[in-house]
Protein backbone atom coordinates (compact mmCIF):
# COMPACT_ATOMS: atom_id res chain seq x y z
CA UNK A 1 0.00 0.00 0.00
CA UNK A 2 2.71 2.41 1.30
CA UNK A 3 4.64 1.49 -2.32
CA UNK A 4 1.69 2.43 -4.31
CA UNK A 5 0.68 5.39 -2.32
CA UNK A 6 4.55 6.45 -3.33
CA UNK A 7 4.46 5.82 -7.16
CA UNK A 8 0.78 7.61 -7.48
CA UNK A 9 2.61 10.37 -5.91
CA UNK A 10 5.50 9.96 -8.44
CA UNK A 11 3.13 10.17 -11.39
CA UNK A 12 1.61 13.34 -9.98
CA UNK A 13 4.66 15.35 -9.21
CA UNK A 14 5.85 14.23 -12.54
CA UNK A 15 2.80 15.41 -14.38
CA UNK A 16 2.93 18.61 -12.58
CA UNK A 17 6.16 19.25 -13.48
CA UNK A 18 4.91 18.95 -17.28
CA UNK A 19 2.41 21.04 -16.82
CA UNK A 20 4.51 23.83 -15.18
CA UNK A 21 6.62 23.86 -18.58
CA UNK A 22 3.97 23.84 -20.68
CA UNK A 23 1.97 26.79 -19.09
CA UNK A 24 2.14 29.77 -20.13
CA UNK A 25 -0.46 32.01 -20.73
CA UNK A 26 -3.47 32.65 -18.98
CA UNK A 27 -6.06 29.63 -20.11
CA UNK A 28 -9.64 30.09 -19.49
CA UNK A 29 -9.89 28.05 -16.40
CA UNK A 30 -8.10 30.60 -14.89
CA UNK A 31 -10.92 32.61 -14.41
CA UNK A 32 -14.21 30.46 -13.74
CA UNK A 33 -17.61 32.00 -12.91
CA UNK A 34 -18.88 33.36 -9.45
CA UNK A 35 -22.06 33.57 -7.56
CA UNK A 36 -21.22 33.52 -4.05
CA UNK A 37 -21.02 37.02 -3.42
CA UNK A 38 -21.13 37.01 0.92
CA UNK A 39 -21.74 40.58 1.48
CA UNK A 40 -20.40 40.98 4.87
CA UNK A 41 -17.46 39.18 4.24
CA UNK A 42 -16.33 41.96 2.05
CA UNK A 43 -13.86 44.45 2.32
CA UNK A 44 -13.96 48.32 1.67
CA UNK A 45 -10.69 48.82 0.22
CA UNK A 46 -8.53 52.05 1.52
CA UNK A 47 -5.17 53.04 0.46
CA UNK A 48 -3.64 50.03 -1.31
CA UNK A 49 -4.67 49.63 -5.21
CA UNK A 50 -4.71 45.92 -6.10
CA UNK A 51 -2.07 44.90 -9.06
CA UNK A 52 -4.78 42.79 -11.40
CA UNK A 53 -2.22 41.20 -13.20
CA UNK A 54 -1.44 38.87 -10.15
CA UNK A 55 -3.02 35.45 -10.99
CA UNK A 56 -3.76 33.68 -7.52
CA UNK A 57 -3.04 30.15 -7.62
CA UNK A 58 -6.80 28.91 -7.39
CA UNK A 59 -6.82 30.43 -10.37
CA UNK A 60 -4.30 28.97 -12.22
CA UNK A 61 -7.01 25.31 -12.69
CA UNK A 62 -5.52 24.50 -15.54
CA UNK A 63 -2.04 23.42 -13.39
CA UNK A 64 -3.78 21.80 -10.92
CA UNK A 65 -6.98 20.18 -11.98
CA UNK A 66 -5.25 17.06 -13.55
CA UNK A 67 -3.50 16.59 -10.49
CA UNK A 68 -6.92 15.99 -8.81
CA UNK A 69 -8.67 13.48 -11.28
CA UNK A 70 -9.88 10.45 -9.68
CA UNK A 71 -8.37 11.73 -6.43
CA UNK A 72 -10.43 11.65 -3.03
CA UNK A 73 -10.28 14.76 -2.09
CA UNK A 74 -10.08 17.07 1.35
CA UNK A 75 -10.14 20.44 1.29
CA UNK A 76 -8.54 23.32 3.85
CA UNK A 77 -10.91 26.59 3.51
CA UNK A 78 -12.68 28.87 4.33
CA UNK A 79 -14.53 32.53 3.38
CA UNK A 80 -11.42 33.48 1.34
CA UNK A 81 -10.94 30.09 -0.80
CA UNK A 82 -12.77 31.46 -3.73
CA UNK A 83 -11.58 31.66 -7.90
CA UNK A 84 -11.99 35.05 -9.40
CA UNK A 85 -13.43 36.20 -12.53
CA UNK A 86 -12.50 39.51 -14.01
CA UNK A 87 -15.51 41.31 -13.54
CA UNK A 88 -14.82 40.92 -9.71
CA UNK A 89 -17.40 38.30 -8.89
CA UNK A 90 -16.12 35.27 -7.63
CA UNK A 91 -17.34 31.67 -6.47
CA UNK A 92 -16.22 29.64 -3.42
CA UNK A 93 -13.05 27.02 -4.55
CA UNK A 94 -15.26 24.02 -3.16
CA UNK A 95 -17.91 25.13 -5.44
CA UNK A 96 -15.46 25.26 -8.37
CA UNK A 97 -14.53 22.35 -8.30
CA UNK A 98 -17.87 20.02 -7.12
CA UNK A 99 -19.27 21.76 -10.09
CA UNK A 100 -16.37 20.27 -12.53
CA UNK A 101 -17.12 16.57 -10.90
CA UNK A 102 -13.81 16.42 -8.65
CA UNK A 103 -14.43 14.41 -5.89
CA UNK A 104 -14.25 16.33 -2.60
CA UNK A 105 -14.84 14.34 0.19
CA UNK A 106 -14.02 16.65 3.67
CA UNK A 107 -13.58 19.83 4.69
CA UNK A 108 -11.28 21.32 7.69
CA UNK A 109 -12.30 24.62 8.67
CA UNK A 110 -9.60 26.43 10.71
CA UNK A 111 -10.54 29.82 13.32
CA UNK A 112 -13.18 31.65 12.22
CA UNK A 113 -15.16 28.44 10.43
CA UNK A 114 -15.67 27.62 7.06
CA UNK A 115 -17.73 30.70 6.12
CA UNK A 116 -15.42 32.71 8.45
CA UNK A 117 -17.91 34.22 11.17
CA UNK A 118 -16.96 33.07 14.43
CA UNK A 119 -15.45 35.04 16.65
CA UNK A 120 -11.47 35.10 17.42
CA UNK A 121 -10.56 32.25 20.05
CA UNK A 122 -14.36 30.86 19.68
CA UNK A 123 -13.92 27.46 19.48
CA UNK A 124 -15.58 26.32 16.00
CA UNK A 125 -17.37 22.72 16.02
CA UNK A 126 -17.65 20.18 13.47
CA UNK A 127 -21.00 20.05 11.17
CA UNK A 128 -22.41 19.94 7.87
CA UNK A 129 -22.11 22.35 5.31
CA UNK A 130 -25.83 23.41 4.54
CA UNK A 131 -24.90 24.33 0.69
CA UNK A 132 -22.77 21.21 -0.59
CA UNK A 133 -23.96 18.47 2.19
CA UNK A 134 -20.19 18.18 2.91
CA UNK A 135 -18.56 16.92 6.56
CA UNK A 136 -16.86 19.80 8.04
CA UNK A 137 -14.17 18.91 10.61
CA UNK A 138 -13.19 22.10 12.84
CA UNK A 139 -9.48 22.78 13.10
CA UNK A 140 -9.70 25.17 15.98
CA UNK A 141 -12.32 23.35 18.27
CA UNK A 142 -11.30 20.35 20.59
CA UNK A 143 -7.94 19.67 18.31
CA UNK A 144 -6.19 21.40 16.27
CA UNK A 145 -4.67 18.80 14.37
CA UNK A 146 -6.73 16.58 12.20
CA UNK A 147 -7.36 12.68 13.37
CA UNK A 148 -5.70 9.82 11.39
CA UNK A 149 -9.34 8.52 11.40
CA UNK A 150 -10.71 12.36 10.18
CA UNK A 151 -8.13 11.41 7.21
CA UNK A 152 -8.97 7.96 6.02
CA UNK A 153 -9.84 7.67 2.49
CA UNK A 154 -8.38 10.88 1.41
CA UNK A 155 -6.06 10.77 -1.37
CA UNK A 156 -4.94 14.49 -1.83
CA UNK A 157 -5.41 17.94 0.80
CA UNK A 158 -5.85 21.05 -0.94
CA UNK A 159 -5.12 24.12 1.30
CA UNK A 160 -6.21 27.67 0.07
CA UNK A 161 -6.25 30.40 3.02
CA UNK A 162 -5.62 33.61 2.69
CA UNK A 163 -3.32 34.97 5.32
CA UNK A 164 -2.10 38.39 6.31
CA UNK A 165 1.94 37.48 7.11
CA UNK A 166 1.56 38.09 10.92
CA UNK A 167 3.02 35.16 13.44
CA UNK A 168 -0.09 35.40 15.91
CA UNK A 169 -2.51 35.08 12.56
CA UNK A 170 -3.31 31.23 13.45
CA UNK A 171 -3.51 30.20 9.88
CA UNK A 172 0.04 29.15 9.42
CA UNK A 173 -0.32 27.22 12.54
CA UNK A 174 -3.16 25.62 10.94
CA UNK A 175 -0.95 25.31 8.44
CA UNK A 176 1.77 23.33 10.20
CA UNK A 177 -1.06 20.96 11.41
CA UNK A 178 -2.27 19.77 8.51
CA UNK A 179 1.25 19.21 6.84
CA UNK A 180 2.38 17.17 10.19
CA UNK A 181 -0.72 15.14 9.59
CA UNK A 182 -0.42 14.74 6.16
CA UNK A 183 3.28 13.54 6.30
CA UNK A 184 2.13 11.00 9.31
CA UNK A 185 -0.58 9.66 6.63
CA UNK A 186 1.95 10.05 3.85
CA UNK A 187 -0.80 12.29 2.18
CA UNK A 188 0.34 15.13 -0.56
CA UNK A 189 -0.75 18.33 0.21
CA UNK A 190 -1.68 20.94 -2.81
CA UNK A 191 -1.48 24.46 -1.80
CA UNK A 192 -2.85 27.53 -3.71
CA UNK A 193 -1.22 30.19 -2.92
CA UNK A 194 -2.33 33.46 -2.42
CA UNK A 195 -0.35 37.31 -1.82
CA UNK A 196 0.60 38.29 1.21
CA UNK A 197 -0.72 42.14 1.51
CA UNK A 198 1.81 42.25 4.50
CA UNK A 199 4.76 40.64 2.25
CA UNK A 200 7.00 43.56 1.53
CA UNK A 201 8.54 43.69 4.99
CA UNK A 202 9.94 41.85 7.55
CA UNK A 203 9.64 43.34 11.73
CA UNK A 204 8.91 42.43 15.44
CA UNK A 205 10.53 40.32 18.20
CA UNK A 206 12.17 37.30 16.93
CA UNK A 207 9.52 34.12 18.71
CA UNK A 208 11.38 32.04 21.65
CA UNK A 209 10.75 28.67 21.48
CA UNK A 210 10.00 28.25 24.62
CA UNK A 211 6.77 30.74 24.63
CA UNK A 212 5.39 28.87 21.50
CA UNK A 213 1.80 28.26 21.20
CA UNK A 214 -1.10 28.41 18.94
CA UNK A 215 -0.54 32.13 18.64
CA UNK A 216 3.00 31.14 17.21
CA UNK A 217 4.96 28.23 16.69
CA UNK A 218 8.02 28.45 15.01
CA UNK A 219 10.94 31.04 16.01
CA UNK A 220 9.83 33.28 13.66
CA UNK A 221 9.34 37.30 13.63
CA UNK A 222 6.44 39.04 13.78
CA UNK A 223 5.87 39.75 10.45
CA UNK A 224 7.38 37.39 8.26
CA UNK A 225 6.83 38.78 4.89
CA UNK A 226 6.09 35.10 2.84
CA UNK A 227 2.91 33.40 1.33
CA UNK A 228 1.97 30.38 2.62
CA UNK A 229 3.31 28.66 -0.11
CA UNK A 230 7.05 30.03 0.44
CA UNK A 231 5.99 29.56 4.84
CA UNK A 232 5.37 25.78 4.17
CA UNK A 233 8.89 25.42 1.82
CA UNK A 234 10.34 26.60 5.58
CA UNK A 235 8.44 24.43 7.53
CA UNK A 236 9.60 21.68 5.47
CA UNK A 237 12.98 22.64 5.17
CA UNK A 238 13.54 23.68 8.67
CA UNK A 239 12.36 20.47 9.95
CA UNK A 240 9.67 22.29 12.46
CA UNK A 241 6.89 19.50 12.02
CA UNK A 242 6.88 16.77 15.11
CA UNK A 243 9.67 14.09 14.70
CA UNK A 244 11.37 15.99 11.30
CA UNK A 245 8.86 14.62 9.38
CA UNK A 246 8.26 16.04 5.74
CA UNK A 247 5.36 16.65 4.43
CA UNK A 248 4.74 16.34 0.42
CA UNK A 249 3.58 19.56 -0.74
CA UNK A 250 2.67 20.62 -4.49
CA UNK A 251 2.54 24.24 -4.66
CA UNK A 252 0.13 26.48 -7.24
CA UNK A 253 2.49 29.62 -7.77
CA UNK A 254 1.04 33.02 -7.98
CA UNK A 255 1.56 35.09 -11.46
CA UNK A 256 3.36 37.80 -11.75
CA UNK A 257 3.54 38.79 -8.42
CA UNK A 258 6.88 39.78 -6.32
CA UNK A 259 7.00 40.47 -2.82
CA UNK A 260 6.82 44.18 -3.17
CA UNK A 261 3.66 44.28 -5.73
CA UNK A 262 0.60 46.00 -3.35
CA UNK A 263 -2.52 43.56 -3.31
CA UNK A 264 -5.85 44.69 -1.66
CA UNK A 265 -8.19 41.71 -0.51
CA UNK A 266 -11.05 41.37 -1.80
CA UNK A 267 -12.86 39.34 0.90
CA UNK A 268 -11.99 40.14 4.63
CA UNK A 269 -9.56 37.28 6.09
CA UNK A 270 -11.48 37.70 9.28
CA UNK A 271 -14.37 39.39 10.82
CA UNK A 272 -12.63 41.96 12.57
CA UNK A 273 -9.89 42.94 9.56
CA UNK A 274 -12.70 44.37 7.30
CA UNK A 275 -10.47 46.74 5.14
CA UNK A 276 -7.20 47.65 4.09
CA UNK A 277 -6.08 50.01 6.74
CA UNK A 278 -6.75 47.35 9.59
CA UNK A 279 -4.59 44.69 7.65
CA UNK A 280 -1.60 47.10 7.67
CA UNK A 281 -2.46 48.25 11.30
CA UNK A 282 -2.94 44.70 12.36
CA UNK A 283 0.48 43.82 13.21
CA UNK A 284 0.98 46.82 15.53
CA UNK A 285 -2.66 46.82 16.79
CA UNK A 286 -2.60 42.63 17.17
CA UNK A 287 -0.10 43.24 20.78
CA UNK A 288 -2.63 45.09 22.23
CA UNK A 289 -4.87 41.71 22.30
CA UNK A 290 -2.49 40.25 24.95
CA UNK A 291 -3.21 43.28 26.95
CA UNK A 292 -6.65 44.58 28.31
CA UNK A 293 -6.77 47.48 26.00
CA UNK A 294 -9.70 47.16 23.37
CA UNK A 295 -7.92 47.04 19.88
CA UNK A 296 -11.65 48.65 17.95
CA UNK A 297 -13.26 44.69 18.21
CA UNK A 298 -16.95 46.09 18.84
CA UNK A 299 -16.82 49.17 16.48
CA UNK A 300 -16.45 49.20 12.66
CA UNK A 301 -13.14 50.50 13.00
CA UNK A 302 -11.83 46.87 14.18
CA UNK A 303 -7.44 47.44 14.25
CA UNK A 304 -8.03 50.95 13.56
CA UNK A 305 -8.33 52.41 17.63
CA UNK A 306 -7.67 51.52 20.49
CA UNK A 307 -9.03 52.17 23.89
CA UNK A 308 -9.79 51.46 27.53
CA UNK A 309 -11.66 52.73 30.44
CA UNK A 310 -8.40 53.21 32.49
CA UNK A 311 -6.63 54.86 29.96
CA UNK A 312 -5.96 58.86 31.04
CA UNK A 313 -8.79 60.64 29.54
CA UNK A 314 -6.40 64.02 30.02
CA UNK A 315 -4.54 62.18 27.33
CA UNK A 316 -6.26 61.02 25.44
CA UNK A 317 -8.85 63.33 23.81
CA UNK A 318 -10.89 60.44 21.78
CA UNK A 319 -12.97 57.76 22.95
CA UNK A 320 -15.61 55.42 21.73
CA UNK A 321 -17.96 52.74 23.11
CA UNK A 322 -17.48 48.62 21.94
CA UNK A 323 -20.62 47.31 21.67
CA UNK A 324 -21.45 43.50 20.31
CA UNK A 325 -21.66 43.28 16.23
CA UNK A 326 -20.94 41.02 14.08
CA UNK A 327 -17.28 39.00 14.27
CA UNK A 328 -17.19 40.58 18.59
CA UNK A 329 -20.05 39.43 20.74
CA UNK A 330 -17.95 39.98 23.85
CA UNK A 331 -15.63 42.48 22.92
CA UNK A 332 -13.59 44.23 26.00
CA UNK A 333 -15.29 46.37 27.76
CA UNK A 334 -18.73 46.06 26.24
CA UNK A 335 -20.85 48.77 27.03
CA UNK A 336 -18.18 50.92 28.39
CA UNK A 337 -16.57 54.10 27.61
CA UNK A 338 -12.65 53.68 26.27
CA UNK A 339 -10.54 56.66 25.96
CA UNK A 340 -7.79 56.04 23.23
CA UNK A 341 -6.74 56.63 19.97
CA UNK A 342 -8.09 56.99 16.19
CA UNK A 343 -5.77 55.51 14.13
CA UNK A 344 -8.13 55.74 10.51
CA UNK A 345 -5.19 58.33 9.10
CA UNK A 346 -2.38 56.61 10.30
CA UNK A 347 -0.34 55.01 7.21
CA UNK A 348 1.83 51.87 7.99
CA UNK A 349 3.60 50.54 4.81
CA UNK A 350 7.04 49.34 5.50
CA UNK A 351 7.30 48.38 9.07
CA UNK A 352 5.10 47.92 12.56
CA UNK A 353 5.25 49.89 15.90
CA UNK A 354 5.21 49.72 19.16
CA UNK A 355 5.07 53.33 19.78
CA UNK A 356 1.42 53.02 20.14
CA UNK A 357 1.40 50.52 23.24
CA UNK A 358 4.11 52.16 24.75
CA UNK A 359 2.31 55.74 24.71
CA UNK A 360 -0.96 53.29 26.19
CA UNK A 361 1.10 52.17 28.83
CA UNK A 362 2.58 55.44 30.08
CA UNK A 363 -0.56 57.02 29.81
CA UNK A 364 -2.47 54.39 32.23
CA UNK A 365 -4.19 55.21 35.19
CA UNK A 366 -3.77 52.45 36.84
CA UNK A 367 -0.90 50.19 35.45
CA UNK A 368 -1.57 46.89 36.75
CA UNK A 369 -4.88 46.55 34.69
CA UNK A 370 -2.93 46.92 31.25
CA UNK A 371 -1.27 43.66 30.74
CA UNK A 372 -2.74 40.44 30.42
CA UNK A 373 1.28 38.72 30.97
CA UNK A 374 0.79 35.06 29.69
CA UNK A 375 -1.31 36.30 26.83
CA UNK A 376 1.33 39.28 25.69
CA UNK A 377 3.98 37.05 25.89
CA UNK A 378 2.09 34.67 23.46
CA UNK A 379 1.17 37.49 21.06
CA UNK A 380 5.03 38.77 21.56
CA UNK A 381 6.65 35.41 21.28
CA UNK A 382 9.25 36.63 24.20
CA UNK A 383 8.46 37.69 27.85
CA UNK A 384 11.22 40.15 27.28
CA UNK A 385 9.02 43.21 25.28
CA UNK A 386 6.52 43.38 28.51
CA UNK A 387 9.63 44.08 30.51
CA UNK A 388 10.78 46.34 28.44
CA UNK A 389 7.70 48.83 28.16
CA UNK A 390 7.61 48.27 31.58
CA UNK A 391 11.14 49.51 32.09
CA UNK A 392 9.92 52.58 30.21
CA UNK A 393 12.26 51.84 26.94
CA UNK A 394 12.11 53.59 24.16
CA UNK A 395 10.88 52.09 20.73
CA UNK A 396 14.50 52.98 19.23
CA UNK A 397 15.95 50.97 21.85
CA UNK A 398 13.43 48.10 22.24
CA UNK A 399 13.90 47.46 18.39
CA UNK A 400 17.65 47.25 18.33
CA UNK A 401 16.90 44.18 20.65
CA UNK A 402 15.18 42.42 17.11
CA UNK A 403 18.68 43.30 15.00
CA UNK A 404 20.42 40.06 15.20
CA UNK A 405 16.82 38.18 15.08
CA UNK A 406 15.24 39.94 11.86
CA UNK A 407 19.23 39.18 10.54
CA UNK A 408 18.94 35.54 11.02
CA UNK A 409 15.74 34.96 9.69
CA UNK A 410 16.12 37.00 6.70
CA UNK A 411 19.03 34.10 5.65
CA UNK A 412 16.56 31.73 6.97
CA UNK A 413 13.61 32.84 4.54
CA UNK A 414 15.71 33.72 1.32
CA UNK A 415 16.26 29.71 0.78
CA UNK A 416 12.23 29.33 0.82
CA UNK A 417 11.50 32.20 -1.42
CA UNK A 418 9.30 31.40 -4.87
CA UNK A 419 9.10 34.99 -5.47
CA UNK A 420 11.50 38.01 -5.76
Amino acid sequence: MLLMRFNVFKNTVLLFVLIMISCGSKSKSEALSSELKPDELKTTPTQVHEDKNIIIGANRTNMYLPLLKGKRIGVVANQTSVIFKKDKSYTHLIDSLLALKVNITKVFSPEHGFRGKADAGELVKDGIDTKTNLPIFSLHGSSKKPSNTQLDNLDIIIFDIQDVGVRFYTYISTLHYIMEACAEQDIPVLILDRPNPNGHYIDGPTLEIKNKSFLGMHPIPLVHGMTIGEYAKMINGEKWLKNDVTCNIIIIPLKNYTHKTPYSLAIRPSPNLPNDKSIKLYPSLGLFEGTNVNAGRGTEFQFQRYGAPFLDKKFYKFNYTPVANFGAKYPKHKNVVCYGKDLTNEVLNDNMTIKWIIEAYQNSTDKTLFFNTDNFTKHAGTSKLQQQIEAGLTEEAIKLTWKKGLEDFKKTRKKYLIYP
